[in-house]
């Protein structure tokens, strides 16, 4: 067992990060926890594209242990990588439903995408674009994906709800009488108190507490089995013969920007709020992580489903103590225990893991006392970031609003060569990307 633990710290290089075995663990269970809505969701979004829930449960699960252990073994990072939500709304509801192509076109998409992502990552641009982003707005992106996680976690249990009017957006859910709600309040509380308390792994136990005071409220159950054999999923099932028209590009050049920057946006905001970043304000080991992701995809597409990135949700993780890749590779052998004990996973409701995406988004709040709001230049493409987040629920379009507003108020002040040359090329590219729609 020593031999085996000394492996371990040796492989995962656990002192120099500043952790242990048990707190690597303990923060993948809590990553896992806080991500296996997807389980349920990816395949339950696809199927309104036709696609059969069963497969592409089995490809959500392989194409994330896939991705994951990619990034635990060889960028040995804390991230954790599935189907991201967004992506997968976009490939079900616009290129299939209301655009009419098939499931194995929007497939096809996805691997193309995948493929330039890989030739990308190849010859070193991903990496350029995120060592491009300027200190003050990495660290906006943390503070703003705090946001955006709590906001997800607030809107899932019904504490946040729809406006009952046009004219107002979001409303107070019933938290009177809203089952829902009153988990994720109480668990929210509870996970408070264990936090003040300094109770280790307060996080994860906050969502299991909630888990079980939600089978008394009638929110979940404990399923009639337990283990369950997965279905085969959709192998190869590409139309290569339909990819040379402007439509098909036109959608692998929208998964592509969602894609690449939800993924840097969510490296460079976790990755900022765990104190990972080098003296130059760099990630880590960050094009390896970005190959990670790009063969997620790229291997997802092959098995059956939509768009493989780095999930935000990564962030319960580090804010639970991990810090290497050990803690996504206990996320990746969760996976696979999901694909035979998927009842059990999936009986953990969205209301018990809202405390933890909130609790997080506090955590992540922290570096907003590290930008100089006294300088406008700085202070004002920092706010667009963080705001631009969670009210248009996209990471990527916060760091367009970011940067290319950096970009502007730098050159239009005459501060023109505080701006790398790099980061006026993204700039050009956001402009452009939005003028084209």
């Amino acid at each position: 067992m020593t031999e085996n633990a000394n492996f371990i710290e040796k492989f995962f290089k656990l002192k120099e990060h500043g952790t242990n075995i048990s707190t690597e663990i303990l923060a993948g269970f809590t990553t896992f926890m806080t991500m296996a809505y997807i389980l349920i969701v990816n395949p339950l979004t696809l199927a309104e594209a036709g696609m059969d829930f069963g497969a592409v449960f089995t490809a959500t699960v392989i194409a994330s242990l896939f991705a994951t252990l990619i990034m635990a073994l060889y960028a040995n990072l804390p991230f954790a990588l599935a189907p991201g939500m967004g992506l997968n709304a976009f490939f079900a509801y616009s290129v299939v439903v209301a655009s009419g192509h098939s499931w194995q076109l929007a497939l096809t998409a996805v691997f193309v995408e995948g493929l330039i992502f890989i030739a990308l990552t190849f010859f070193g641009i991903r990496e350029a674009i995120v060592d491009c982003i300027p200190l003050n707005i990495k660290k906006a992106i943390s503070v703003g994906i705090g946001l955006f996680i709590a906001f997800i976690g607030l809107f899932n249990s019904g504490i946040l709800v729809k406006g009952a009017a046009p004219t107002v957006p979001l409303g107070l859910g019933d938290i009177v009488h809203s089952p829902t709600a009153i988990v994720a309040i109480v668990g929210i509380v509870i996970t408070g108190i264990l936090l003040a308390l300094d109770v280790k792994g307060a996080i994860f136990l906050g969502i299991i507490i909630s888990t079980i005071i939600s089978m008394f409220l009638g929110v979940t159950a404990f399923p009639d089995q337990v283990a369950s054999m997965p279905a085969a999923p959709n192998f190869w099932a590409f139309e290569f013969d339909k990819i040379m028209t402007g439509e098909f590009w036109i959608i692998v050049v929208t998964f592509l920007f969602v894609d690449l920057f939800d993924t840097i946006g969510t490296l460079v905001g976790v990755a900022t709020k765990a104190n990972m970043l080098d003296e130059n304000g760099k990630v880590p080991n960050v094009n390896k992580a970005l190959l990670a992701d790009a063969l997620g995809t790229t291997f997802g597409a092959m098995v059956g489903t939509s768009t493989v990135t780095t999930y935000v949700e990564s962030a319960s993780g580090v804010a639970q103590g991990g810090r290497t890749g050990l803690t996504s590779l206990v996320v990746a052998g969760l996976f696979f225990v999901a694909l035979f004990l998927s009842p059990l996973f999936l009986m953990v409701p969205a209301a018990a893991t809202a405390p933890a995406l909130v609790i997080v988004g506090l955590f992540m709040m922290s570096p907003i006392q590290e930008i100089n709001l006294t300088d406008f230049t700085e202070a004002i493409p920092c706010f667009l970031t963080i705001v631009m987040m969670p009210l248009s629920y996209s990471i990527a379009e916060g760091i367009v609003f970011g940067i290319t507003s950096y970009v502007l108020l730098k050159v239009l002040t005459g501060r023109y060569k505080e701006v790398p040359i790099f980061t006026y090329f993204v700039a050009a590219l956001f402009i452009f990307k939005t003028i084209l729609g």
